[in-house]
């Protein structure tokens, strides 16, 4: 992951315009921004590129248009948002190829900033067609890409643009890959991965490569019942998929070949109806009762994996240990991760975290700020984690 272009590389910029891949598909309620965590992720690129010279043009998808005008998906209200947390004027234009943007940029002052329309009003966006490709490349002078959530789509402003022009990193797709490669590229071993969630069927592939990859594989929330079932333990009414045992024993078999422990819940934690502060009873894997069902993992299970972190030098981590958004069935997730936060904030370990769930849950144990590197990319994390290749980030190695 280390064979691409940053900014540094592309030199003095000055009279340049920098077509800038971010991603502002933003949460907004009312016409307001709620969350502007995307925006904020992009000002060190932009203030980079102005740094080196360049005027900054600033493409990203909002919302799924599917190649219309919709206008409750128009990027304008980003623009205001944006010029807010940049400090900066940033000018908005309705359209992301064309004359009509060729004569707004030419318009910006010396490194200015501007926002154009969204990219999927466009139905080649998607496809990658090439004649789009070209004609927005005809806006700037390099392509940089910043939007490392939206890596695992092959898509003109993400990869079709690489075709037409030199390619750069933006410093938050370059922590990304820098980060990501220290996890799992060329890491410091041991390696133990983190990986929870409801089901297996969802994470199946991501099993598979992490057992050939990592030293150790805790494995909790609704998907330890399946491989806890698989063991021959009865999980009650508990969340499992009976139809993926083998599947379970399976990547048992192949993390066994590859030198990989699987370490699944050693006590639980069970209520028999799934609702905060349910009556709920601390357990040994062989007492569960047909009507209970398993909603977090046991302190001997953190115990356990406690150890684990002390011997291990990185750790991966995607999903909760339990049903983290309901007291008390938080307390597995909120001690793990708290233990993980103190070791990587001492620098013990380096700690990588990411996906929805788990930047959530993160965020509830109060431990987010001390994980060395979360990826907010939801599915493109996922895919790396899978071993995938992203086509965004290989569009950044031509």
């Amino acid at each position: 992951m280390t064979d691409f272009k940053r900014i540094e590389d592309a030199g003095d910029l000055t009279g340049k315009v920098a077509l800038t891949r971010v991603d502002f598909n933003v949460p907004m309620a009312d016409g307001k921004i709620t969350d502007d965590t995307r925006l904020v992720a992009a000002v060190e690129t932009v203030n980079a590129l102005r740094g080196a010279g360049a005027k900054v043009a600033l493409l990203s998808h909002f919302g799924r248009p599917k190649g219309t005008r919709d206008p409750s998906m128009s990027l304008k209200p980003v623009a205001q948002a944006f010029a807010k947390v940049m400090g900066h004027p940033v000018s908005f234009c309705e359209d992301c190829k064309g004359e009509d943007a060729k004569a707004a940029i030419t318009a910006l002052e010396e490194t200015g900033i501007i926002l154009l329309e969204n990219t999927r009003y466009y139905a080649g966006e998607e496809k990658n067609d090439p004649q789009l490709a070209a004609d927005i490349a005809e806006l700037g002078d390099v392509f940089v890409s910043d939007a490392f959530s939206a890596a695992h789509r092959a898509h003109v402003s993400t990869v079709g643009l690489a075709d037409h022009l030199p390619a750069y990193a933006g410093k938050s797709m370059e922590r990304e890959l820098s980060a990501l490669n220290a996890a799992l590229g060329k890491p410091q071993r041991p390696v133990m991965a983190v990986v929870g969630g409801a089901k297996v069927s969802s994470k199946i592939d991501l099993l598979k490569n992490l057992v050939s990859k990592v030293d150790y594989l805790v494995i909790g929330g609704g998907m330890a019942n399946t491989f806890l079932a698989a063991r021959g333990e009865d999980v009650g009414k508990s969340l499992c998929e009976h139809d993926l045992k083998d599947t379970a024993n399976a990547i048992e078999v192949n993390a066994e070949k590859s030198g990989c422990e699987i370490v699944l819940p050693v006590d639980l934690v069970v209520a028999k109806e799934f609702a905060a502060n349910a009556p709920h009873r601390t357990i040994g894997l062989d007492e569960v009762e047909a009507d209970e069902m398993i909603l977090d993992a046991g302190p001997a299970t953190v115990t356990r994996l406690e150890s684990i972190m002390d011997s291990a030098s990185t750790l991966i981590w995607n999903g909760p240990l339990g049903a983290f958004e309901m007291e008390p069935f938080d307390a597995a997730t909120v001690a793990a991760a708290k233990a993980a936060g103190a070791r990587a904030k001492s620098g013990e370990l380096i700690a990588v975290a990411g996906g929805g769930d788990t930047v959530a849950a993160l965020n509830h144990a109060g431990a987010a700020e001390d994980f060395t590197f979360i990826s907010t990319a939801g599915g493109a994390f996922l895919e790396w984690m899978e071993g995938k290749d992203l086509p965004g980030v290989e569009a950044l190695k031509k």
